[in-house]
């Protein structure tokens, strides 16, 4: 009896192409046996593999000339921020200009969509929608609230020191200028709607639906990283607050429980109470109910500073 030969190198341990196959030397006979699934035309994998999603969306990207990589998929494995029910989606989504065939893959999520060349890149091998593309094929999907969530982490200043850039991903006239270029667009309306929403300075989801939900209830508008001292590159900041009215406002994500954080936390706060501001702190418990209690709390706070400050503008109407 012959011995079992084993698939090689890396057809063994993800999904790979007919082509790619027969680079390695696997014959069409190979591919047939049991321990070879194939998932659709020209792509196989190994059949005791387990589900990883850049492997899968690697092996589709390759295995699809002329498409790309895109929705959901693009937005997980840019690690975009998406709404808790879609953050583990294994959905495969695969976009292709009118000028091919639609997609008939088992398993994938296809869409036949107009696309610029610099709305597409390759990333590692992959051919994906850029960022901002992606935020714009899931208007179609996403609620106002949800996209300007994405879309405040596409335009907010980075962080240098943490995340190794200096740019945002776009700009607000970005995203304006690559909205109009697609106006018959699915989810198009709820884009306009999301960017007119949208502002630079939420370093996270519950920052962009505290901001959201203060102007439902009719809040002035806040300001956003607010610093302490004006021109202080050092100065503690605020997540959002109201310099005339010396009301500072923060979110407390769960990173902000770890001892070293928890101690900056308290020192910036301190900072800003020896400073003659008010401190708001809301946490997970207030996102949960869609900050109704926060709201409260902040036009308690913003009435008693207006009886300190009435001449401030945009204050006299806090209900």
């Amino acid at each position: 009896m012959s011995k079992r030969n084993n698939l090689p190198g890396l057809l063994a341990t993800a999904p790979f192409t007919v082509d790619s196959a027969r680079a390695a030397g696997v014959s069409a006979d190979r591919l047939r046996r049991k321990d070879v699934v194939h998932v659709g035309r020209g792509l196989y994998r190994p059949s005791n593999w387990s589900f990883e999603l850049e492997a899968a969306a690697r092996a589709l990207s390759a295995a699809s000339p002329g498409a790309w990589i895109s929705h959901v998929t693009a937005a997980r494995l840019r690690c975009q921020l998406l709404p808790p029910w879609l953050a583990d989606s294994t959905e495969l989504h695969l976009s292709k200009p009118r000028s091919l065939p639609s997609v008939r893959r088992k398993g994938v999520v296809g869409h036949t969509v107009l696309a610029r060349e610099d709305e597409i890149e390759s990333i590692d091998g992959i051919s994906i929608s850029t960022r901002s593309r992606t935020w714009l094929d899931l208007a179609r999907q996403l609620s106002v609230n949800e996209l300007v969530c994405m879309g405040d982490q596409l335009i907010r200043i980075p962080r240098e020191p943490f995340e190794n850039r200096t740019q945002p991903y776009d700009t607000l006239d970005g995203l304006r200028a690559l909205v109009g270029r697609h106006p018959n667009l699915q989810g198009v309306v709820r884009a306009r709607e999301a960017l007119d929403l949208m502002r630079v300075g939420a370093d996270s989801a519950p920052e962009s639906l505290l901001r959201l939900a203060m102007a439902d209830a009719g809040l002035p508008e806040p300001d956003l990283q607010l610093s302490l001292r004006d021109a202080d590159a050092v100065s503690p900041s605020a997540d959002l607050g109201y310099r005339c009215r010396r009301v500072a406002i923060q979110y407390d994500g769960e990173h902000h429980l770890l001892d070293a954080q928890s101690f900056s936390d308290r020192r910036r706060n301190k900072a800003f109470e020896s400073a003659g501001w008010t401190v708001l702190i809301f946490d997970k418990d207030d996102l949960a109910d869609g900050f109704q209690r926060a709201i409260g709390k902040i036009k308690r706070t913003l009435r008693t500073a207006w009886l300190d400050h009435p001449q401030a503008a945009g204050f006299a109407d806090v209900g």
